[in-house]
């Protein structure tokens, strides 16, 4: 803007570029952030470009630079240090981090979420394949605190119970595993190919059935049950973009599902982009329908 200067156009131009990251990288967080208030976009916006930059540091781009491996962990490591100084300060020379920390500090974002996430990130460069456990906090440091990071934007300025927050963090790391997981299936081939990687404890890329593709798809499928339950629960302007992004990810584990096991060892299951506006456009449809509802209504009674 005319007249900017100093530390206001610095945010800005630190917004903007985080911005710019999720319209390059991703159509359906993209489409999904779209459905939110102006402010809550961008602060979405600002997590997922923190997120994709330590994703992309530890998927093959610091290496396809000609980074060797333990200059690719110390990338990592300086990534996360400089992350959580700009928490405590408000400031980075990095826009990305420096966008994240406007937002983490706007909504109480801290390092008891960002510590674990960057923990996930550091075990893509140092495990090849999980038990269990590590399976389990995995899972929750690279998507279920992502889950509880976005949902704190949401509830930016807003009040609620205790009870109430109890049950939509549970929802918001449910959807976060549920992603995590459709994402590790999807990318079952990619994964180990490309970058050596077998993700589900116990599976065998080389030997994945239909029972390991159905047993997985279960597992899926009761997250994004309760994480769809939780969605009315939500503040009514968070409300579309999440039940879009819910969507668009069933859509995605039902296409799994009807695709042979087999395929799945060499394919990358997608979702066509006009299905994801079809899914929008209905999404959008049923929103208003319960906005503009008369109260007692049917409609007007719905979440």
């Amino acid at each position: 803007m005319a007249g900017e200067t100093g530390l206001d156009l610095y945010n800005r131009v630190a917004v903007e570029t985080a911005s710019g990251v999720i319209r390059s990288y991703s159509t359906s967080f993209g489409l999904a952030s779209r459905l939110l208030r102006p402010r809550t976009r961008l602060q979405i916006e600002a997590v997922y470009a923190l997120v994709r930059l330590a994703d992309e540091i530890v998927d093959g781009v610091a290496a396809a630079a000609g980074l060797p491996a333990a200059d690719v962990g110390r990338v990592l490591d300086a990534l996360e240090a400089d992350t959580r100084q700009a928490l405590r300060t408000g400031y980075s020379v990095n826009l990305v981090v420096h966008a994240f920390a406007l937002t983490a500090r706007a909504t109480g974002i801290t390092e008891e979420l960002t510590t674990p996430f960057f923990r996930s990130m550091r075990a893509d460069l140092l495990r090849a394949e999980h038990t269990q456990a590590s399976f389990d906090d995995y899972v929750y440091g690279s998507a279920e605190v992502i889950g509880l990071m976005c949902l704190l934007c949401f509830l930016d300025g807003v009040e609620v119970s205790e009870d109430r927050a109890k049950r939509l963090r549970e929802g918001a790391q449910r959807l976060g595993a549920a992603f995590q997981k459709v994402n590790f299936l999807r990318d079952l081939a990619d994964d180990f190919d490309a970058l050596g990687r077998s993700y589900f404890p116990g599976v065998s890329v080389g030997a994945f059935s239909e029972s390991d593709k159905h047993r997985l798809l279960d597992d899926i499928d009761a997250d994004l049950l309760v994480s769809g339950a939780s969605i009315a629960e939500l503040p009514s302007a968070a409300r579309p973009a999440v039940a879009l992004a819910q969507e668009l990810f069933a859509e995605l584990s039902r296409r799994l599902r009807a695709t042979p096991a087999e395929e799945l060892r060499s394919t990358r299951v997608r979702v066509p982009n006009p299905v994801k506006l079809r899914i929008a456009a209905q999404i959008l449809a049923v929103h208003r329908l319960r906005r503009t509802a008369p109260r007692g209504s049917y409609a007007g009674r719905q979440p």
